[in-house]
């Protein structure tokens, strides 16, 4: 996390905001968390998409860790991986370690509690998605002392494929506010 902090520095000025879908999401909410233990700018918002708060994700049985070839029909089930990389072993060779690396990162994070972070949250997801559903991702209320919105999407984890034109323009609405 402090690598990619310290690669976004230069564009940690002035107003800004994160945006995270799924891992990202996570990833988002780290990294502010991280930039206010080290007292530098903090997003003026965080978008959070697809992803259950933090102290809300119920553990399942690992993914990353799988035969090849259940990870593939996990891969499947999920529907997230184009069939065609699916479908082409040289692709899955070099995009499987980096699938199962992001998979690890997700099944293997621990959640420390710290105090609410100061900027609102606006937190996204799908109607269909069965594994972060929408008390799931209410819960990231208790992670902002500001503002909180949740906005539910047709769809399922992969929502964001067909609402990305909405989801912008609510993007947009919320940062056309600040300065």
């Amino acid at each position: 996390m402090e690598a990619a902090a310290d690669a976004l520095s230069p564009y940690l000025e002035g107003s800004f905001a994160f945006f995270g879908h799924s891992m990202g999401a996570l990833i988002s909410f780290e990294l502010a968390r991280l930039l206010r233990r080290e007292h530098r700018p903090l997003p003026v918002h965080l978008f959070l998409s697809g992803r259950s708060a933090p102290n809300k994700i119920k553990r399942e049985s690992s993914t990353y860790n799988l035969p090849e070839a259940e990870f593939i029909e996990e891969l499947r089930r999920l529907k997230g991986t184009p069939q065609e990389v699916l479908d082409h072993p040289e692709l899955m060779a070099m995009l499987g370690p980096i699938l199962r690396a992001d998979f690890e990162i997700c099944e293997t994070y621990e959640y420390v509690p710290e105090p609410p972070l100061e900027c609102p949250i606006t937190a996204f997801g799908g109607v269909l998605d069965q594994h972060v559903t929408r008390e799931r991702i209410e819960g990231w209320r208790e992670h902002t002392s500001s503002s909180f919105a949740l906005r539910m999407f047709p769809g399922d984890h992969f929502f964001i494929h067909q609402s990305a034109p909405m989801m912008l323009q609510m993007i947009a609405q919320v940062l056309g506010g600040v300065p």
